[in-house]
């Protein structure tokens, strides 16, 4: 078996958070309990949502602390990706913008995690 690193959210709800991410990522959690979830990503890394009251140690940090970027093939991808994610109930941060490293926008899940979707400027 291949060894997968997995990237942890720390969730209020993992059913309602569950719910978010299968509808934002379009695939279903490869497993689910009431307390956890765990979806593969097409790049391999594993995105698990743990029920932040059964974390040992407690978590500190609320939502929001950091990004998980999503990179994307250019502008146009992410435009769309801003407007499914939009259609599909994400709460916008910022919504697509040309900033210095390229466009991006940032969502927000149930829980205040910040998504980055993000293409780079094109390589001269």
């Amino acid at each position: 078996m291949t060894e997968t690193s997995t990237l942890l959210l720390y969730v209020s709800d993992p059913a309602a958070s569950t719910r978010f991410y299968g509808r934002l990522l379009g695939r279903a959690p490869v497993e689910a309990s009431p307390t956890f979830a765990l979806f593969v990503l097409p790049s391999g890394l594993a995105l698990g949502l743990w029920k932040k009251d059964g974390v040992t140690p407690a978590p500190i940090v609320p939502g929001g602390g950091c990004e998980l970027g999503f990179k994307v093939k250019d502008a146009a991808a992410v435009d769309a990706t801003h407007a499914d994610w939009q259609g599909h109930g994400a709460s916008i941060a910022l919504p697509p913008t040309d900033l210095d490293f390229g466009r991006s926008f940032v969502a927000l899940d149930p829980d205040g995690h910040r998504l980055r979707v993000y293409a780079r400027h094109a390589e001269n």
